[in-house]
C-alpha cells in the first residue's frame, strides 16, 4: 500500500513548551501541526508548499509536559494546486500504552514554484471507503469556506 500521503511524528513534549497553566502551549501544538502537515504536503507534492488555511482546530484536552506526543497527518483531498491535510494530535503518559486524542484540524497548502506562483499537484485518489468519506468532507468544507468568505466580503479590506 502506498503511504506517501501520510506522515506521523512522535516525540516528547518538553519544559520549553509550557504555558502559564503548566501544560503544553496551544501555539506550540499549532506549530507541530504545521510542521507535520507541511512534511506530508511536501512529500506528496515533491515541491515547496505554503500554508494557506488552518481551520476547525479543536483542542479536546491539554497535553502535559513530558508526555509522548504523536501527530498523524494525511492527504484527504487535492485541488489544482492545493493539498488538504487532516491532522490529529495524540499524547500519552509513559505509564500508558494507548494514545489519547487531544487535537485535530484541517490544514491546506498550495504548491508553489520558484516565483511563489501556484503550480499543479498530482491528484490524490482515495483508496478506501474511509478515504472517500474524508475527501467528501474536505470538499464540503471547501464549499462552506467559500460561502462564509462571500458572506463576510463586505467586512474585508481586500
Amino acid at each position: 500500500m502506498n503511504t506517501l500521503h501520510k506522515t506521523s511524528f512522535q516525540f516528547i513534549s518538553e519544559p520549553s513548551d509550557v504555558n502559564f497553566g503548566g501544560k503544553v502551549h496551544g501555539g506550540v501544538v499549532m506549530k507541530w501541526i504545521d510542521q507535520a502537515a507541511y512534511t506530508c504536503a511536501r512529500t506528496w507534492s515533491e515541491t515547496y508548499c505554503v500554508t494557506v488555511y488552518v481551520g476547525g482546530i479543536r483542542f479536546y484536552k491539554p497535553i502535559n509536559i513530558g508526555e509522548v506526543v504523536k501527530i498523524d497527518a494525511a492527504v484527504i483531498y487535492t485541488g489544482n494546486s492545493s493539498i488538504h491535510i487532516m491532522v490529529e494530535v495524540y499524547s500519552r503518559d509513559f505509564s500508558h500504552k494507548e494514545f489519547e486524542k487531544k487535537t485535530h484540524c484541517i490544514i491546506i497548502f498550495v504548491s508553489v514554484d520558484e516565483q511563489g506562483e501556484p503550480q499543479k499537484v498530482k491528484p490524490w485518489v482515495p483508496q478506501t471507503s474511509q478515504e472517500i468519506k474524508l475527501q467528501e468532507y474536505a470538499k464540503k468544507l471547501k464549499t462552506l469556506r467559500e460561502e462564509i468568505h462571500e458572506e463576510m466580503r463586505p467586512f474585508f479590506n481586500e
